[in-house]
């Protein structure tokens, strides 16, 4: 898989606008949480549709993107954590345990 490094809050723009044509997904991982790791490896074992992008934003490093992305997509900070954007907004997250690769593929479609 390769992941799209989000390094910089001016990506959340870019992320913003082509989800207007394409479903976006952030992982927001801690690389210091067993749980964030055991997650990012269970997406890491799953097949990638083409049909998205996949951000990967390492919470220790970034942590003033994870801010802005809770403001700008309007959802609570939870590690880890993916969320869905679509037509510009959050229309799916899901932390810890939860995060299935299947379920953001079922939720990317409809």
């Amino acid at each position: 898989m390769n992941w799209i490094p989000l390094t910089s809050e001016a990506q959340l723009e870019t992320i913003s606008e082509a989800s207007k044509n394409k479903p976006q997904v952030i992982f927001k991982h801690s690389t210091t949480c067993s749980i964030s790791g055991m997650a990012l490896s269970r997406m890491n074992r799953s097949e990638f549709p083409e049909t998205i992008d996949f951000y990967l934003l390492d919470l220790k490093q970034y942590r003033n993107i994870s801010n802005q992305i809770a403001e700008q997509f309007q959802v609570h900070h939870e590690s880890p954590q993916v969320l869905l954007i679509k037509q510009g907004e959050c229309v799916y997250d899901e932390s810890h345990y939860g995060i299935n690769m299947d379920e953001l593929v079922e939720q990317s479609a409809q």
